[in-house]
């Protein structure tokens, strides 16, 4: 994505209130979960070993690997997990051994970022509302029922649309972060000091001093670093030189001399330890910070939640999930979208964690688990997509991927370390959400297969066609097939049970491709079988949403037709699990499940209702064949 010097400013700001809103608020409990860790005292030692941690993993992981590295592994201007899974697997497609991994890894982290979008919003919300307590000890038992009033009203939102707010996001992010740099100066420059935390040196006497259970505080300061995947993630909205300009010429500085100057605090001040963010601002700024925190963490938690919608469209369109009802709150913004049963399942979720946890010290280790498994599996990608598609020599992809699979390794076991005291959550949702992904992944692959067509051609169709007595009627008909060959289904039952056909028939395949979007002149191909016969294969990217009346409408038939009269056939299948499938039964079970709450063709293709007629199919699962990119029945 290309953008002029003018434009690159004001999309930096932009950026303030999307990307970083969740690596912004990280400076609300990273260095008090840091202490609390290993209960260690808030001595200078201590203190200059976390800021020489935090501040190398800030520079290492969101500096080096992210903005520097991963940032180039866009697909047509687009980022996030799936984005780089569908990158890496194309790189692979002369190996189904490597792309089968390649694919399951790419699972495995989208599954982990489902835990991130539940326990932000709660630890963030938590951190911001546990202020009150520095000088209102009394407002305590308010915390959690204020924070479960916040969490309720930031969904029921959702469904309105955050355009009419989302412009706001970015200046209020922007006052966010100077409030950071200036509360940060004002200590560092009461005890300069801490600035001898740059030196690498004092991060690895800390863990040296430490031996084994050194390595459990990096759980805690991997806390810094929430937030980075969305630099990739949001790429796409704002386009990489912008979310670069923000990063370095505010963000970074903000947040190392915010971190800097809590510890500059804590050594003039070792009291105050169980909340060094709020004690940088004097006492009659305590209740006003907790306001301006609690935006903050509003606009991290809906950057994370708007980052939930467009993973799990991904996700829907790649076919690793069912149809979703999608509704676009915009009409301008392609972006702003709205998945209703989503929003009220992370909903129900986040407010399962506050009342499970408590508070946001509790629920670090949950938090950091999730953000390093997805570093993780990201940079397993970056080698394959490095190797194969930047050709970059063997060793030096792997002397990157390497490093920071070490680093990013590391990180995650520390938080592994405390998996009972946190670190299960957002490994179970991984799983659960896992279990979803590779259920229907199989299960629509052998759908596909029960569904293709008979052996009979669509030209043979044609011919015998022509040689019997089917009464065709006016008009066109449009059927939706599964596969771009043979005659499919929904035709056949029309056909059997109505015993006429359509004077025009349009046999219509949409396939989604393993990139985020097609362009237009490769978008449709058509083909004219004869006898009123044709089909059209259209192809889309996980980043486009089909809609075909439109799609219909651009295309040149060779005869005059009235869009608004034509009848589309689409089918709806029931599954009848068997016990000899190579699927098991209850994942079987499950994917019928998944398959009668997906959203119907009306919606999904945006058909007009009143111009539709759907065909019940009962299907029995048989043998999945080798996996093949998705298309919609």
């Amino acid at each position: 994505m290309d953008h002029n010097k003018d434009t690159v400013p004001l999309l930096a700001i932009a950026a303030l209130g999307v990307v970083f809103g969740d690596i912004g608020t990280s400076p609300l409990y990273t260095v008090s979960a840091c202490l609390s860790t290993l209960s260690l005292a808030p001595t200078a030692a201590n203190l200059l070993g976390i800021l020489s941690l935090i501040f190398w993993t800030l520079i290492l992981v969101v500096a080096v690997k992210y903005a520097w590295i991963v940032m180039r592994a866009d697909e047509h201007g687009e980022g996030g997990i799936m984005a780089i899974t569908a990158r890496a697997s194309r790189t692979a497609l002369g190996s189904p051994k490597t792309r089968f991994w390649i694919l399951g890894l790419g699972l495995l982290g989208a599954s982990l970022f489902y835990g991130d979008g539940v326990v932000t919003p709660a630890i963030s919300v938590l951190s911001a509302l546990e202020g009150m307590e520095v000088t209102q000890p009394h407002l305590k038992p308010f915390v959690e029922p204020l924070a479960l009033g916040i969490i309720i009203g930031l969904f029921w939102v959702q469904r309105r649309g955050t355009g009419a707010i989302s412009h706001l996001f970015g200046p209020a992010m922007l006052f966010w972060f100077l409030l950071l740099f200036a509360s940060g100066m004002g200590w560092v420059a009461a005890d300069p000091r801490v600035l001898w935390a740059l030196d690498p040196w004092f991060a690895f006497q800390f863990l040296h001093h430490r031996g084994p259970h050194g390595l459990v505080i990096l759980g805690a300061v991997v806390l810094a670093i929430t937030g980075a995947e969305a630099l990739y993630a949001d790429m796409g909205h704002f386009g990489a030189r912008p979310i670069r300009v923000a990063l370095f010429a505010l963000v970074l500085p903000a947040l190392v001399l915010n971190y800097f100057g809590q510890g500059a605090l804590l050594i003039l001040h070792p009291q105050a330890a169980q909340n060094p963010f709020f004690e940088l601002f004097p006492a009659w700024a305590n209740l006003p910070m907790v306001v301006i925190s609690g935006v903050a963490t509003v606009i991290a938690s809906q950057a994370v939640i708007t980052g939930a919608y467009s993973a799990t469209r991904q996700a829907s369109m790649l076919g690793y999930l069912p149809r979703l009802t999608v509704i676009h709150t915009s009409a301008t913004e392609a972006g702003q979208i709205y998945l209703p049963g989503l929003n009220w399942l992370l909903m129900v979720a986040v407010i399962l964690v506050i009342l499970e946890f408590h508070t946001s010290a509790a629920l670090s280790f949950a938090y950091g688990t999730a953000v390093t498994g997805t570093m993780l599996f990201t940079t397993i990608l970056v080698f394959f997509v490095a190797r194969h598609g930047w050709k970059w020599p063997a060793w030096k992809a792997g002397l990157f991927s390497g490093f920071f699979l070490v680093l990013d390794g590391v990180f995650f076991g520390a938080n592994l370390l405390k998996f009972t005291e946190g670190g299960w959550f957002p490994v179970a949702v991984g799983l659960g959400v896992f279990i979803l992904m590779s259920t229907w992944r199989r299960g629509r692959a052998m759908l596909v297969q029960a569904l293709s067509p008979g052996p009979t051609s669509l030209k043979e169709f044609i011919r015998m066609l022509s040689a019997s007595s089917v009464e065709r009627v006016p008009g066109t008909s449009v059927f939706l097939a599964i596969r771009p060959h043979g005659v499919p289904r929904p035709l056949l039952h029309n056909l059997k049970h109505n015993k006429v056909l359509h004077e025009h028939v349009i046999l219509l395949t949409i396939q989604f491709e393993e990139m985020a979007r097609i362009e237009e002149a490769e978008r449709v191909s058509l083909m004219d079988y004869g006898l009123g016969f044709k089909r059209a294969i259209a192809h889309y990217g996980f980043m486009e949403h089909p809609d075909i009346p439109k799609l219909l409408r651009s295309l040149d038939f060779g005869y005059p037709w009235n869009p608004d009269a034509v009848t589309y056939f689409a089918s709806r299948q029931r599954i009848i699990p068997m016990r000899n499938a190579p699927l098991a039964l209850w994942r079987q079970r499950l994917f019928a499940f998944m398959l009668r709450i997906s959203a119907n063709a009306i919606d999904f293709f945006q058909l007009p209702a009143n111009q539709v007629m759907e065909l019940g199919d009962i299907v029995e699962m048989g043998h999945p064949e080798p996996d093949s990119p998705a298309a919609s029945p």
